[in-house]
């Protein structure tokens, strides 16, 4: 089962990453200002990573295949690690589904 760990940045930020059951980190997120904030990101993760429309797949300029993951009004919620290949990246993808809607939360801010 995966799990969402919110940690303090050094710039004293909120932020949270989702882990697969194997403790890979598939998802990162954006930085936040108060922990309400990075638990509604969390709550926007785990309801549009149901929606395959919300997952936006990218190349960097590396050539490394990654994604986005975005609420309804546009708003990057995650972005993923850089993957080998687009099957890689789709993988990915797919773990996020899977895991995140009934992903635990560790919270270590």
């Amino acid at each position: 089962m995966g799990k969402f760990e919110i940690k303090k940045d050094k710039s004293d930020q909120y932020r949270f990453n989702l882990k697969a059951g194997n403790g890979q980190i598939i998802l990162s997120s954006e930085a936040y200002t108060t922990k309400a904030a990075c638990d509604n990101g969390i709550e926007s993760v785990r309801k549009n990573s149901k929606d395959d429309d919300r997952f936006d797949r990218l190349t960097a300029k590396n050539g490394s295949p990654y994604f986005n993951l975005k609420a309804g009004n546009g708003q990057i919620i995650g972005t993923s690690e850089m993957y080998s290949g687009s099957d890689a990246m789709e993988t990915g993808i797919a773990s996020v589904k899977k895991n995140a809607p009934d992903a635990t939360v560790e919270d270590n801010s």
